[in-house]
């Protein structure tokens, strides 16, 4: 799970496909490639019988590199990563940043797969992927590409309560890329499981996990910002910054689905938070290089967040 965190701390829970499903859809896939190609084969002899031997050897092999190598490879194009087989055992072909795959990744796996898996009748595809802790195979190496499981149970994935919308946008200059994935995972984890904990255990949690986070941004928790909320808008905006990345600049993470979940009271902010940025970046409100501060507001001035802190 950890080794495929991306977005919202493995907001989809995709687990790589291990070699027993991938053989299977495998399996599938040259069953129905082998239908094709024999009804294709009596079709051809059918209707070539005029033909010299020369012409009926290269439509021959044409229809073998067309049935058997090219089919593939535009079904996994145009499917983007599902074929058949995949389609039946619930798998999918992926990017190792987690994006759909395109006509090159398709290719090279297509190109290989004669070699590891018709010329070898998957002898080397089965050590490959026996041998490999995310079960690839020799075409996925050289691609790019990674094998996910796609049906994952629905009670596996916990309810991440959105961030109170006064922080929308507040932690689009934090650099995330020193934080490791299993602090994304920790804290995702702690979203989901909130509403269970006690109120003192939750806020010390809340407390440790946005300490950490900050160390890793380099940029404190803002003043007034209660520490829940701060580590669920951080996540929210990581998800923002992978869903661009994957589905471009006009794609923004999706919004929580209704009535699913513990209910998120949240007020308004405590203070009037400015944006977050890295250490260093000039902030053109302060005018001096510096970046700003939210201003102090005295403790029973404050209105409610959701986030209770212990008594």
């Amino acid at each position: 799970m950890s080794e495929l965190v991306t977005g919202e701390a493995v907001a989809l829970e995709l687990r790589p496909a291990r070699l027993p499903s991938r053989a299977l859809a495998v399996l599938l896939d040259l069953v129905a490639a082998m239908a094709v190609y024999v009804a294709v084969t009596i079709v051809l002899v059918t209707s070539t019988a005029s033909l010299d031997e020369a012409a009926q050897t290269a439509l021959s092999i044409a229809t073998f590199v067309l049935v058997l190598v090219g089919a593939p490879i535009a079904v996994e194009t145009l499917s983007h990563g599902r074929s058949l087989g995949k389609m039946a055992c619930g798998l999918r072909v992926v990017r190792d940043d987690g994006g759909p795959i395109r006509f090159r990744h398709a290719l090279v796996r297509g190109l290989i797969a004669v070699i590891e898996i018709l010329m070898t009748f998957g002898i080397i595809a089965c050590i490959a992927s026996f041998v490999s802790a995310r079960g690839r195979r020799l075409g996925d190496v050289f691609a790019g590409t990674l094998v996910v499981r796609e049906r994952i149970p629905v009670t596996r994935t916990g309810f991440v309560p959105p961030p109170p919308p006064w922080l929308a946008g507040r932690f689009s200059g934090l650099d995330l890329s020193a934080v490791p994935d299993g602090l994304w995972l920790a804290v995702r984890q702690y979203l989901t499981r909130m509403q269970q904990l006690d109120p003192q255990v939750g806020w010390s949690m809340a407390e440790r996990l946005a300490s950490d986070l900050a160390e890793r941004t380099g940029a404190p928790v803002p003043q007034g910002v209660p520490p829940a909320a701060y580590l669920a808008a951080v996540v929210q905006e990581r998800q923002a910054r992978e869903s661009r990345r994957a589905f471009g600049s006009g794609a923004a993470p999706a919004p929580a689905p209704a009535g699913q979940g513990p209910p998120a009271a949240y007020g308004p902010p405590a203070a009037d938070v400015p944006p977050v940025v890295a250490p260093g970046a000039a902030s053109e409100s302060s005018g001096g290089g510096r970046p700003v501060e939210a201003p102090e507001v005295p403790a029973g001035e404050r209105p409610g967040t959701g986030f209770v802190p212990p008594a």
